[in-house]
């Protein structure tokens, strides 16, 4: 596991931050917030919802905690994390 992303035990009602990328623009990515439920199609799981849409958990997700944890992850990725900011 990567140094930046973390791996604690989420639940329903938190909010956490996401890296996303523009499925228009492949290259762009941003840190979005993001809302942990549970999930409609699985009730004993938890999901993201980002965007009206719910996607299931994994361990292949960036999730962060916290907007700075998520800037700081970006910065180490991308560089400036001022670019990947949604404001």
């Amino acid at each position: 596991m990567d140094q930046y992303n973390e791996s604690p035990t989420y639940n329903a009602g938190d909010i956490v931050y996401v890296f996303y990328r523009n499925p228009h623009t492949q290259d762009v990515a941003n840190i979005q917030a993001a809302a942990v439920v549970n999930n409609p199609e699985e009730p004993n799981e938890l999901a993201l919802f980002l965007f009206e849409t719910y996607y299931p958990l994994s361990n292949e997700m960036a999730i962060y905690s916290t907007e700075e944890k998520a800037n700081q992850a970006y910065n180490y990725y991308y560089g400036d994390a001022s670019e990947g900011l949604l404001k």
